[in-house]
């Protein structure tokens, strides 16, 4: 599916699997390579779209051999495709498949350090174990109405569909995230819980209208893709008052949520404060483990990997096994972050294993972009790092070295990388130096070195 939230994304999800298919959504936001990469590497037999995307679906579906029907959920004008209205008045309803259980039921694609995407292997169980999860954590009922305004691209969004439905609670879909829309749906449908990203969250919170609105139905602001800021914690919780903030961390590959901070800990004072900086406690569902290079545990307070295990673990790397061996390597999930545990079970996250960015709910691995980079005709060597960024959480920054007797410019660099990846993962900011960017003895770039001047002031490793 290539498109835009809609009631027909819900649709998509429930009827690809009743129909014994598997689900493959594609990020509105990459390149045309990147999408016709993750086509030919799944291979799917029915590409759907929307009329915004109509005619990049149908250069994706000429394009890409195994596509053999274009589908589109609304019609544009003009078009010569046969809609998504017309073909449910003209058939039957198909029996449900009964796939379940192992059954493999999606792929999220994912950056990889290599440069090629993942394509994440989600079971029926996998979903459900995260859904089981949600519903009391969330306090989803028949009553609730959950606001879907994350990307159904993302599992975080579309995991939500799941949750929503086996509780017996009311989906409402926003397109995208416009303030005004937002506010103006959980009016008007009374929600009562939905899911942000904190850069979404700091542009509600600084909305001048927010309190043009009636928000009284909403009971919990669920948020997620990075920890939020305490500042921006702080302001939210003094603008939505009555409010319960809840946090989740996870990945696409724990389907996707292993940790939470649940509203309790969201506090300042008295006994429960001191823990907003956290990424809150394992999930009922899911063991954590903090581990050293050897994959050994170490003791409360230590910092190494976070490793998690439990129902909600991925299947796999689509046709990439020893990426799977690797990551799942002793029944564990390695997260690829780095953090300690406290003594009552809180996880910090402090820093990266995995030399990933996430900025405003995206993940973006630094290989992807020093590909792009490095294909420009002055670049001698590259480096990719986060920093810190107040709009985004952290911020794509390329530090470039350039052939001898050549030149470029920053804007030209990031110009480059624009033209072959997807904006979001294009560098915000590039400086270009005269002198070897630092390296260890065995020639490697010292990205810790790098990254580190542009995190001495924060109160975080990692956003």
């Amino acid at each position: 599916m290539l498109g835009n939230n809609s009631d027909r994304y819900v649709e998509f999800y429930f009827a690809s699997l009743w129909a014994g298919g598997v689900l493959v959504p594609i990020n509105t936001r990459w390149s045309a390579n990147e999408m016709a990469a993750c086509i030919d590497d799944c291979e799917p037999a029915l590409l759907l779209c929307d009329a915004p995307h109509f005619p990049l679906a149908r250069e994706l579906s000429q394009r890409c051999r195994s596509v053999r029907e274009l589908l589109l959920a609304d019609t544009p004008k003009g078009s010569d495709v046969e809609d998504w209205e017309s073909l449910i008045r003209g058939n039957e309803a198909v029996a449900d498949a009964r796939r379940n259980g192992s059954d493999l039921a999606c792929l999220f694609y994912t950056g990889g350090t290599t440069g090629r995407a993942k394509g994440v292997m989600l079971s029926h169980d996998n979903l459900m174990a995260n859904s089981m999860m949600h519903i009391p954590n969330l306090g989803l009922h028949e009553a609730a109405v959950h606001l879907h305004v994350s990307p159904m691209f993302h599992v975080a969004g579309g995991a939500r569909l799941f949750s929503v439905t086996a509780a017996g609670a009311t989906h409402a879909v926003l397109e995208a995230f416009d303030p005004e829309a937002f506010l103006h749906a959980i009016e008007r449908f009374r929600v009562t819980v939905t899911v942000v990203v904190p850069t979404v969250l700091n542009r509600l919170v600084d909305h001048p209208n927010l309190g043009s609105y009636d928000l009284s139905s909403l009971q919990l602001l669920s948020y997620g893709a990075s920890p939020m800021p305490e500042a921006l914690l702080k302001r939210a919780m003094e603008r939505l008052p009555g409010i319960a903030f809840l946090q989740s961390y996870g990945m696409t590959e724990l389907s996707p949520v292993a940790t939470m901070l649940m509203p309790r800990y969201h506090t300042f004072e008295g006994p429960d404060a001191g823990f907003t900086r956290s990424a809150g406690q394992a999930v009922y569902n899911a063991d954590i483990a903090i581990v050293d290079s050897e994959d050994r545990p170490l003791p409360t307070g230590a910092i190494g990997e976070i490793c998690v295990r439990g129902p909600m673990v991925m299947q796999g790397y689509w046709r990439q096994p020893e990426l799977t061996a690797e990551a799942l390597r002793g029944g564990w999930m390695h997260t690829g972050d780095a953090g300690y545990m406290d003594e009552r079970g809180f996880v910090f996250l402090v820093d990266r294993v995995k030399d990933m960015i996430v900025t405003g709910g995206e993940n973006v691995y630094s290989a992807e972009v020093e590909n792009a980079i490095y294909q420009h005709p002055a670049v001698h060597e590259c480096a990719v790092v986060g920093v810190p960024s107040d709009a985004w959480g952290e911020a794509v920054h390329a530090i470039v070295v350039t052939k001898p007797g050549m030149t470029v410019s920053p804007d030209e660099i990031i110009a480059f990388c624009r033209a072959q990846i997807a904006h979001y993962k294009a560098p915000k900011t590039c400086e270009v130096r005269g002198e070897d960017l630092p390296k260890s003895g065995a020639g490697k770039i010292l990205k810790a070195d790098l990254r580190k001047p542009f995190w001495t002031d924060t109160t975080r490793g990692i956003n």
